[in-house]
């Protein structure tokens, strides 16, 4: 018989931390997922309780006004601020190939046949990122340098995050929408609202990291 061979009680004695270190594993990732969803919260929280409530109160005119697609009241809106001069021309970005002209003024209420050339469609964009990119082409072919951007609110800081980073040189005016589900800061009311607030800070959190990167690699190191 091995008279060096470990007993149990031996083996309990020699490995104390490491079971310690064990058992304490798991409190220890319950407790970095509490954290996490604890931060996630209060980002969510800044997020739908800072986002724009109220109509925008400046007014001054622009070389255009845009319009990003995939809500209701948005092209109503801009139809609405270029009938009343707040710029000379309107483009929608993000619009269906499938559909026509026609069918896009027809779907935001009609439009008065002034109005029809000051409107231009852009097919090209199939999300944000792509509505900032449509929009700086389109902006810099016409050498416009004011924008009046108009989406919904929970979408604005998206929105202005993209078209700032793509325009940097442009002055562009926030003109938010109010949707049913999350206007007047109801938001956190019903499932639908919270679904929307959380999958646009999602968006929203992504798009920053990407800006951020991005603008950190085109300083360089030695900038």
């Amino acid at each position: 018989m091995n008279r060096h061979a470990m007993t149990p009680v031996d083996r309990s004695r020699a490995f104390p931390r490491s079971r310690r270190k064990w058992r304490r594993a798991p409190r220890r990732i319950l407790a970095v997922c509490a954290l996490l969803v604890l931060l996630w919260l209060a980002g969510l929280a800044w997020f739908g309780f800072t986002m724009p409530q109220e109509p925008a109160k400046s007014r001054p005119k622009t070389d255009a006004i845009v319009v990003l697609t995939g809500g209701s009241g948005r092209l109503a809106e801009g139809i609405r601020l270029l009938a009343a001069g707040a710029a000379p021309v309107l483009l929608v970005s993000g619009v269906d190939p499938r559909v026509g002209k026609q069918s896009v003024l027809r779907g935001a209420g009609g439009v008065p046949d002034a109005l029809r050339h000051r409107i231009v469609l852009g097919y090209r964009a199939k999300h944000t990122k792509g509505n900032a990119d449509e929009t700086a082409l389109w902006a810099r072919s016409r050498k416009l340098y004011s924008l009046r951007l108009v989406t919904a609110n929970y979408h604005m800081r998206r929105s202005l995050l993209e078209l700032r980073s793509a325009l940097p040189d442009s002055r562009i005016i926030a003109h938010p929408v109010f949707p049913q589900a999350v206007s007047d800061g109801r938001w956190w009311r019903s499932l639908h609202g919270i679904a929307i607030m959380n999958a646009e800070f999602y968006k929203y959190a992504a798009a920053l990291i990407r800006v951020t990167l991005a603008l950190g690699e085109a300083a360089g190191p030695d900038s």
